[in-house]
């Protein structure tokens, strides 16, 4: 856990980064919480580990004590940007003698400590995605590896921590490729063997430019407040920038797990597309088994106030909704406005062309006639609901069109949506009977039930 940044760092977010991944199904064998050969797993537990590192570079010369102030560098800064030069520290105290040294700490000034940059080098990066990257000594100057409050910054702790555990290869954004060449000089002052280092392009939003929260949440927990499956989520996410052999991007996590490799991210910026995560939320959604995506799904219901009672009838109609609806949602977070199509005994056409279908000559006999059967029958039920319109069929000789599209206008105002004997079943007698009789009064048309 990097919490060198005392300012950033708190038990909170730390919290929800394990709580995220854990909730991604993204779990470590080895680390903070979990333990291991290599602890203890937090930087600021390790500061006596950092201080051995610490110590060799100053004793070797390849660190030295800086006094200089903020101001001192930012003005420093400001006169090479000025100059159009790259904004660098420049060495000011880099041959200090012992006596300018105690002059500085008689004023208060607490040092930081700088890496020596070696001058005029060359630093190669083999990078398993870029290719071959270079960087030039002259440009970076002596960077701070320790803070005045002695605790060591991002570029220094990462290779102590790295080298110590055992890493060998580094994975991570290309925002950091600019920090790998001050972490291999470190590694090679310090004699340590260097990992092999991965730089994935950044994720931008749909309009090319850098991932914001204007192109959607930008935290896991956002995302599984809004109904995203942990599924769907580390499948869309996996395929930002990778790019598996043939046409296939439904992937568990293990599947990923076999087929991912390094030779097929792209060096281009990945896209962060809405529509496609909404796809294959929805793809998982739907193929989700009843009794695991109504266990996701149930808060949701209660949020729109359409669970209350926690009863066998409330959980038997639970099921039926959350099948009924399966097919209609990009998210859990959908139900809330889906929810809607149940509740309410007033009917809105969508449309012109929706209301125009009840001004048909046969509408008021086909609206009726199932009026009638659903007050004669003992329960509402999905199978009970087709045995109706079957018999309507039967008895008017009309095509099934000609039936089920009136009936499912007069009571929803839409043209499209669920199964209609799903969705009878859903509203149960008294909605129906209500819903119908709202239809016919706004059409016109005489009503005998």
């Amino acid at each position: 856990m990097e919490d060198t940044d005392l300012e950033r760092s708190s038990k909170e977010s730390e919290e929800n980064i394990k709580d995220s991944l854990k909730w991604l199904g993204i779990t470590w064998d080895e680390g903070i919480d979990v333990g291991g050969p290599h602890g203890p797993y937090r930087q600021t537990e390790r500061l006596d580990i950092y201080q051995k590192a610490i110590d060799r570079l100053l004793q070797d010369g390849h660190a030295y004590y800086c006094y200089c102030s903020e101001e001192e560098c930012e003005a420093e800064r400001q006169a090479l940007m000025a100059k159009g030069e790259t904004p660098r520290y420049l060495g000011k105290c880099r041959q200090l003698t012992e006596e300018e040294k105690k002059q500085y700490e008689e004023e208060g000034r607490k040092p930081v400590i700088r890496f020596r940059v070696p001058e005029n080098q060359m630093v190669k990066i083999d990078d398993l995605v870029r290719g071959e990257v270079t960087f030039e000594t002259k440009e970076m100057g002596d960077f701070i590896i320790v803070k005045s409050d002695g605790i060591p910054t991002y570029n220094f702790a990462v290779v102590i921590d790295d080298a110590e555990m055992g890493i060998t290869h580094v994975l991570r954004g290309e925002e950091h490729l600019s920090n790998t060449p001050r972490q291999i000089l470190v590694y090679d002052a310090l004699g340590l063997r260097k990992p092999k280092f991965a730089h994935i392009s950044l994720i931008l939003g749909k309009d090319r430019s850098k991932m914001s929260k204007r192109h959607g949440s930008t935290s896991v927990v956002a995302y599984k407040n809004q109904g995203y499956l942990p599924e769907a989520l580390v499948n869309f996410l996996a395929l930002l920038g990778w790019a598996p052999q043939g046409e296939e991007e439904i992937f568990s996590l293990e599947e990923l797990i076999e087929k991912f490799s390094l030779e097929r991210v792209s060096k281009s910026p990945a896209v962060f597309d809405m529509e496609k995560l909404k796809w294959i939320n929805g793809h998982y959604i739907r193929n989700m088994p009843l009794e695991h995506l109504k266990e996701m799904a149930v808060p949701y219901l209660k949020e729109a106030g359409f669970l209350k009672e926690n009863s066998i009838e409330e959980d038997s109609l639970a099921d039926l909704v959350i099948d009924t609806l399966k097919n209609y949602l990009s998210c859990l977070g959908d139900i809330k406005e889906k929810i809607g199509l149940f509740k309410g005994t007033t009917v809105t056409f969508e449309n012109d062309k929706a209301k125009n279908t009840l001004n048909q000559e046969h509408v008021p006999m086909v609206v009726n006639l199932f009026a009638q059967k659903i007050l004669a029958s003992e329960e509402i039920k999905p199978e009970s609901v087709k045995a109706v319109l079957k018999n309507i069929r039967k008895e008017t000789k009309l095509g099934g069109g000609q039936v089920f599209m009136p009936i499912r206008v007069a009571l929803t105002g839409q043209m499209h949506g669920p199964d209609l004997d799903k969705l009878a079943a859903i509203l149960g007698k008294d909605v129906i009977i209500a819903r119908l009789k709202n239809s016919a009064e706004k059409i016109g048309f005489a009503i005998d039930f």
